[in-house]
């Protein structure tokens, strides 16, 4: 018997200072990454009048960048270590029969049809299809079993700690204010587990104590001990040669400006 068919249309629009698939967060709740869910007209108003007060709040979501593209009955999970594949249905990987997800993130305020959200694990331009009030004694099961997440040890043992340079942090701090593009919200999602997993990043150990990440346009320097699962940034650079950044250069990201800009403000 042939399964019905369903038809469903967004009700808004996420915008966020994520927008490709490599800064996307593992999970919203460890994010640092806030936005805003702006509903249609025809969904604002009394549709949403009376989830003031609630701190949370379900986002049913499509993964609009995967639309159309195959899925696989097992995936490899970025977490934990490892490299196994797991059935899709028992991870949360966006690689599904249907692009749907589901996100609870924290509901920070409401302005007209725009609602403010925290600690998101969608990109801008995600299509929102439902929201829901979270309810604390019918959504939260602390106790429940994890299924093949319990033979797995506590995230903490697995994750790297990172520590961040002044001048990583202030290079970051000048590209994100110029471009809106936050390198520190993409080496979380980037390092801190599986850091050297080469197959799902633009990540090289140079030797034994330092490694690079690449980003973009940009070249991330890091030091690293491996024994201790310790990363420290160390500085941004920027990746393009100086020849690509004399005038008239070919500007094929739009960005050289800003290199130009942050070459002559930090001297790289």
């Amino acid at each position: 018997m042939a399964a019905e068919g369903f038809e469903f249309f967004p009700i808004g629009v996420v915008h966020s200072g994520q927008k490709f698939r490599y800064e996307t967060p593992r999970q919203g709740a460890f994010s640092r990454c806030d936005g805003e869910i702006e509903l249609f007209s025809t969904f604002g108003g009394d549709a949403v009048s009376d989830l003031a007060g609630f701190d949370r709040i379900w986002v049913v979501f499509c993964f609009h960048l995967n639309c159309g593209r195959d899925w696989k009955a097992k995936v490899r999970p970025p977490f934990p270590a490892g490299g196994q594949c797991r059935s899709v249905f028992a991870t949360r990987s966006p690689h599904r029969p249907n692009p749907i997800g589901l996100s609870c993130v924290e509901l920070a305020g409401i302005s007209g049809n725009r609602l403010l959200v925290r600690h998101i694990d969608m990109l801008s331009g995600t299509p929102v299809l439902d929201i829901k009030p979270y309810i604390p004694e019918a959504d939260a099961f602390p106790d429940s079993a994890v299924g093949w997440r319990a033979a797995v040890p506590g995230a903490e043992k697995l994750s790297w700690h990172l520590e961040y340079a002044p001048e990583f942090l202030a290079q970051a701090e000048f590209i994100r204010q110029d471009s809106g593009l936050d390198i520190l919200n993409f080496v979380q999602v980037q390092l801190a587990n599986e850091p050297f997993d080469n197959s799902r990043k633009r990540v090289k150990k140079l030797d034994d104590l330092h490694g690079m990440l690449g980003c973009r346009t940009w070249r991330i320097n890091f030091s690293y001990q491996e024994d201790i699962r310790f990363i420290k940034l160390e500085k941004v650079e920027s990746n393009y040669r100086p020849a690509e950044l004399l005038a008239g250069a070919e500007d094929k990201y739009m960005d050289k400006e800003l290199h130009r800009k942050f070459i002559r403000e930090y001297n790289s």
